[in-house]
């Protein structure tokens, strides 16, 4: 009996034994897992801080190279709008320098048309004078005869210097309203009479500036052409640098052909139901089709510097298509000659 409580007093303290040291070895376990814990949480909160900080420190560098760059785009945005400024001011300043070579090349010729009605009138008030003077001799003399017969004289003479100067004054009074016409307001006009004016002008203009140039003008106008609304002086500008383009060509060309070429432009106007037609066509040296497309692209030109700007054309598409609504064409054969059609709408 004895023997037997110590056997089970025996087992008690092994049981308690293995309670305290499994309790233990849970209590270790445990406090190492939180160990373990606290240890991941300060290297996560470390973690954190670092990646806070280094976060911190990436805005400030982002914030810095941010408010630089802004600087640099506002000082390139500054420095852009005044290279667009001066840009805008040069096409203005070549655009009013092409209107003025456009002017440039009446210039000389509406002097020389001009220059002929006053060649006549100085003439015949000369031989006026001479006749006014022998009529008051005759008249002296009694001879009243021969001073009827040089009133008569002085009559047609008179008549003939008033024709002339009221040519001359025509001549003036049709610059003066092409140049007076406001580029905001269409007006009806004759086209037919434009085109003959403007291109005997330009003939006249060119031949003072290249010496023994001739050409042989052909024309063909419409003569049931019905006015048509258009801005006037816009106009003449197209007109004349199609003229001064062409007889540029054909000038280019008899140099190098001398007698054996013969240089015709030949100018016509048709009038169909809806539009309008102008055809400029030349013999001179045509236009390469490597370049034909462009021809109207601003500040493009074949000609030597100083010779061009390169915005003739480009204005006179621009006053066609855009200022007018209509179309301006090309066909050309380099070598052979250049045609342009210009198409306005009634």
């Amino acid at each position: 009996m004895y023997l037997l409580d110590q056997t089970i007093a025996y087992r008690v303290v092994i049981g308690i034994s293995a309670m305290v040291l499994l309790f233990a070895s849970f209590l270790v376990a445990f406090i190492s897992n939180q160990r373990r814990k606290l240890q991941y949480h300060k290297s996560l909160h470390a973690l954190h801080e670092g990646q806070k900080l280094f976060l911190t420190k990436q805005n400030e560098h982002l914030e810095k190279s941010v408010k630089e760059r802004t600087q640099e785009l506002s000082i390139q945005k500054e420095e852009l709008q005044k290279s667009l400024a001066e840009l805008k001011s040069t096409q203005l300043q070549l655009v009013q320098r092409e209107k003025m070579a456009s002017l440039g090349e009446l210039t000389a010729g509406i002097a020389h048309e001009i220059q002929n009605p006053l060649n006549f009138v100085n003439n015949f008030s000369e031989v006026t004078k001479e006749l006014a003077e022998e009529m008051e001799k005759e008249l002296e003399a009694g001879n009243l005869q021969e001073a009827v017969e040089l009133a008569k004289g002085l009559k047609e003479n008179v008549v003939k210097i008033l024709l002339h100067g009221k040519r001359a004054e025509g001549i003036v009074k049709g610059m003066l309203q092409h140049a007076t016409s406001s580029s905001g307001t269409k007006e009806a006009v004759d086209l037919n009479s434009i085109a003959e004016e403007y291109l005997q002008l330009t003939y006249q203009s060119f031949r003072t500036r290249h010496k023994g140039f001739d050409v042989q003008l052909l024309t063909d106008f419409d003569q049931t052409l019905e006015k048509i609304n258009v801005y006037p002086m816009d106009m003449v500008r197209v007109l004349v640098n199609l003229f001064s383009n062409a007889f540029y060509a054909m000038h280019e060309k008899k140099k190098r052909l001398k007698e054996v070429y013969m240089p015709q432009l030949h100018v016509s106007t048709k009038g169909e139901e809806k539009q309008l037609l102008i055809c400029v066509a030349d013999n001179g040296t045509g236009i390469p089709q490597k370049i034909l497309h462009k021809i109207y692209q601003p500040f493009f030109t074949t000609k030597p510097t100083g010779d061009g700007t390169g915005l003739g054309l480009s204005l006179s598409y621009d006053i066609i298509t855009k200022a007018h609504g209509g179309e301006i064409k090309v066909e050309s054969h380099e070598g052979e000659g250049a045609t342009f059609l210009v198409q306005l709408p009634y």
